[in-house]
């Protein structure tokens, strides 16, 4: 078959392709199928393989030659990008006559078939020498001291309490009824009974637990507190409010002591078996830290080295994500851009060059990881998969569902594990030091430890502090982006060592 291939546009990274079949080898491709087909229809008043061609084509012709378009249509223009030695960066858009005269010329044969592709290509990345890339790997030593502190931590959760006749300290848990009031109204979620707290747990809100100090059984007691301005509900934060208290039950804790008969209560066999447990947790969340420390220097790294014009489509996809996320961000707690010292004009410039940061290194991973060979392999999918449905239980048919049935979908499985073995790939290349530090050197936030910065210079700098931060732990291509600013969860997951 015959296909004139004529290049329309060649702006830089956009093209337009204009593709021409001649109508008679369109019509050629639909007599063979139709001699193809005379063998197999069935037509009352024709004997088996006896039906004249020109029957066939006047009953068939045209939804086989629908058929041809559509095949053509599918098929063709990744061949062509092929020839061309073209990458698109998105599904070319195919634009064909939309006048129904010469649509049906076409499907007659009467007319040649035409059709325009447009599409951005994926510019050549010219690869730069990974030697010169250094990184300087953080290391935290786990002490005796820090894993039986965390197993104290753990062991809170089977520590006993017994009842005692005396007024509720810190450390005691106290057992009470609660309604919760604002403007004397009670609010949603404000009551509860039978609640247990243990006063100093800072479970609830600040100056909760203190006003509980001293109380006893049978007391009853209103307390007042005022929410946080950054409370996640946005109708209570800030806002002052009452709790109508009745003590049901003070109880005294029981010492904890770190022996095998506590290992035994947390299921483990020996005490020196969980704290090898714990110590393997704590150096895993550590290992996370130091993971994505490195791994941000080595973006910022490539981001210094590459510079190339990115593809605007993928570019405009990358920002809708972030900037849906930062929308939706905003409205969970109530704020605006001014409420984040800034303005939505500076919020987008921001985010749109996130967006183009990750779009750009994004592409370099992928050429460094291709160009390595880096592979995918089947299983590591599988894990993947596995995971996703953990995350959603009860949900497993319909997660499922949607992996089989949605196209991308595997691919946005696909797309960190790669990034993460191309990462690991560089590390086996570039120079590597290994840097004993204390655990709040590694957890320190570089925005908030930068000493002699002025306030304009940090603001300035966010935007790009805030890029590698996501990437780091999201991925040069990460569906999610930061909140304007940091929030007070995300700093005590930090502190606490909980990183992705």
């Amino acid at each position: 078959m015959t296909m004139q291939v004529i290049e329309t546009l060649a702006e830089g990274l956009k093209r337009e392709i204009k593709v021409v079949i001649p109508a008679k080898d369109m019509e050629q491709q639909m007599n063979e199928r139709l001699a193809d087909a005379k063998d197999k229809v069935r037509i009352n008043g024709f004997r088996p393989g006896k039906v004249p061609v020109a029957h066939l084509k006047k009953m068939y012709g045209k939804s086989i030659m629908a058929e041809l378009v559509n095949e053509i249509v599918r098929d063709r223009p990744s061949a062509i990008l092929s020839e061309r030695g073209e990458k698109s960066a998105t599904q070319p858009s195919i634009k064909m006559t939309e006048d129904e005269a010469e649509a049906e010329k076409i499907l007659s044969a009467q007319a040649d078939l035409e059709f325009t592709l447009s599409y951005e290509v994926i510019p050549p990345i010219e690869l730069q020498p990974t030697k010169g890339i250094k990184v300087t790997r953080e290391v935290v030593e786990v002490s005796e001291d820090e894993v039986n502190e965390q197993i104290e931590k753990i062991a809170e959760s089977a520590r006993s309490f017994e009842k005692k006749d005396g007024a509720a300290e810190n450390g005691d848990r106290v057992t009470m009824n609660y309604l919760g009031k604002v403007d004397g109204v009670a609010f949603d979620g404000g009551a509860a009974e039978d609640a247990d707290l243990v006063l100093g747990s800072n479970r609830f809100i600040p100056g909760f637990e203190d006003q509980l100090v001293g109380v006893k059984a049978g007391d009853e007691k209103t307390i007042s507190v005022t929410f946080p301005s950054e409370y996640p509900a946005a109708n209570l934060a800030g806002k002052e409010a009452t709790f109508d208290i009745t003590v049901k039950e003070v109880a005294a804790p029981s010492a904890i002591e770190l022996n095998d008969e506590l290992a035994s209560k947390l299921g483990v066999e020996s005490l020196e078996k969980l704290k090898e447990i714990v110590r393997g947790q704590i150096e895993g969340q550590y290992g996370n830290v130091t993971r994505q420390k490195v791994k941000r220097q080595i973006l910022d790294q490539l981001d210094e080295q590459y510079k190339f014009e990115t593809p605007a489509s993928l570019v405009d996809a990358e920002f809708e994500n972030i900037w849906r996320q930062i929308n939706t961000d905003l409205a969970q707690s109530g704020k605006t851009f001014a409420d984040e010292d800034t303005t939505e004009e500076e919020a987008r410039e921001e985010y749109r060059k996130l967006a183009e940061r990750r779009v750009r290194l994004g592409l370099v991973l992928s050429e460094l990881g291709e160009k390595a060979g880096v592979e995918v392999t089947e299983e590591e999918m599988q894990r993947a998969l596995y995971a996703q449905l953990q995350q959603f239980p009860g949900q497993q048919r319909e997660i499922l569902d949607y992996f089989r049935n949605t196209p991308g979908a595997a691919a946005s499985l696909r797309a960190p594990i790669f990034e993460e073995k191309v990462i690991d790939q560089l590390l086996s290349e570039i120079d590597v030091t290994d840097k004993t530090v204390s655990k709040e050197e590694l957890l320190a936030d570089d925005e908030e430890d930068a000493e002699g910065a002025s306030k304009a210079d940090k603001k300035k700098a966010a935007p790009k502090k805030k890029a590698a931060k996501a990437e780091a732990s999201e991925g040069a291509e990460g569906e999610e982006a930061p909140a304007p600013k940091k929030k007070a969860a995300a700093k005590k997951k930090a502190a606490e060592g909980d990183a992705e």
